[in-house]
């Protein structure tokens, strides 16, 4: 039974209210010497924590999009592949327009929650080695036969940690939130992608980055899921033409993807996310002094100033008091023409509540920043 969805969530409400009806029924009814009745009422107590914590996880979960399969749940499933070291570009020395083309074959998801819409295809990433499963929504003017010769613009929509590629479209309703914006000519029509994030078995984020040996998660997003979309949909390759967005630990990779791929990305959306690799201490790149300097997207952006080479990238930062406010500020303060960082202090929990609320106030901006 799938961890995720209303069958193994009826399920388990249905074991609670057993297990609580038990006790009740049975517990002055057990027989037999002392140590034995105290046992199996002790047991039925037992089964009672286990049932309410089981529903309060799924229920968590679900609302959430924590975890997408019991694989992911038990750290069982590794997607990360050999990892080849491919340099600092990520490509390995090959050329992209010298490679043939990757369409993938989609089919409709068979999650409810997700809405109306989303597809997905299971892809093999022929330079990061990395595989998993990518999540693909459509605007409404795609089948639109006024827009038959257009390139669609894109935005790669990264999950926190741990996080399943679902939660943009389950617990933040993107595209339910968008489809009528975009019909109104509000926000721009996207085509937005979710891939997989969690690529490591062992409980470990990867930071999306390329760590040799261990994971080529940059890689998977911003080379192998890119291609595949502009390889298999009418999307445009310009990097004016594609953005990335997150929000707690996946916030942190869009600031890192952005800042580090202006050659691929215009535009990055960061909710609740953070500079320092080690706000996700479970990350890859937080295991080190070098790797957590190496892959702050502040320190990053320091860096390619003081090299002249300020990235032409857009940045929306938003976050409370102590949950990424400050982090955007950092950034703001660092940003050198023509790299710009809208700042937005926002007031709530760090969860899903607040990021969704967020969502048309995002794509609006993003419809000023991409596709331009």
């Amino acid at each position: 039974m799938s961890l995720t969805g209303t069958p193994f969530f009826v399920t388990a409400i249905c074991l609670l209210v057993v297990a609580v009806v038990l006790p009740l029924a049975l517990w002055s009814r057990v027989r037999g010497p002392a140590a034995v009745r105290a046992a199996v009422r002790l047991l039925m107590l037992v089964f009672a924590q286990v049932t309410a914590i089981t529903v309060v996880f799924v229920a968590v979960n679900n609302a959430n999009g924590l975890y997408d399969t019991w694989e992911d749940l038990l750290g069982a499933s590794d997607h990360a592949g050999t990892a080849a070291d491919l340099g600092p570009d990520g490509t390995g020395g090959q050329k992209l327009s010298e490679q043939p083309r990757q369409v993938a074959a989609f089919r409709p998801v068979d999650d409810a929650r997700m809405g109306e819409g989303v597809q997905v295809t299971d892809l093999k990433g022929r330079f990061s080695g990395a595989e998993g499963e990518v999540y693909v929504w459509l605007p409404p003017q795609y089948d639109d036969p006024a827009y038959k010769d257009k390139k669609f613009p894109v935005v790669q929509l990264l999950p926190g940690y741990p996080g399943s590629a679902k939660a943009w479209f389950g617990a933040l309703q993107v595209n339910k939130q968008l489809k009528p914006l975009m019909q109104q000519g509000k926000v721009k029509p996207f085509i937005l992608v979710s891939p997989r994030t969690t690529l490591l078995g062992d409980q470990t984020d990867t930071g999306c980055a390329n760590t040799p040996g261990k994971v080529n998660a940059d890689t998977w997003l911003s080379v192998d899921v890119r291609k595949m979309v502009t390889d298999t949909f009418r999307a445009s390759g310009k990097a004016a033409d594609w953005a990335v967005g997150g929000y707690s630990a996946g916030a942190h990779c869009a600031t890192r993807l952005a800042i580090a791929h202006p050659d691929r990305y215009r535009a990055g959306v960061s909710l609740s996310g953070f500079n320092d690799p080690n706000g996700e201490p479970a990350a890859l790149t937080a295991a080190t002094p070098q790797l957590r300097r190496a892959n702050n997207p502040y320190l990053m952006l320091k860096q390619a100033n003081k090299a002249g080479k300020p990235p032409h990238t857009a940045l929306f930062v938003s976050g409370a008091a102590g949950d990424g406010y400050e982090a955007a500020n950092a950034l703001k303060g660092e940003a050198k023409k023509p790299t710009t960082v809208r700042v937005v202090k926002t007031v709530g929990p760090h969860g899903t509540s607040v990021w969704k609320q967020q969502v048309p106030e995002v794509f609006r901006w993003l419809s000023e920043q991409v596709g331009k």
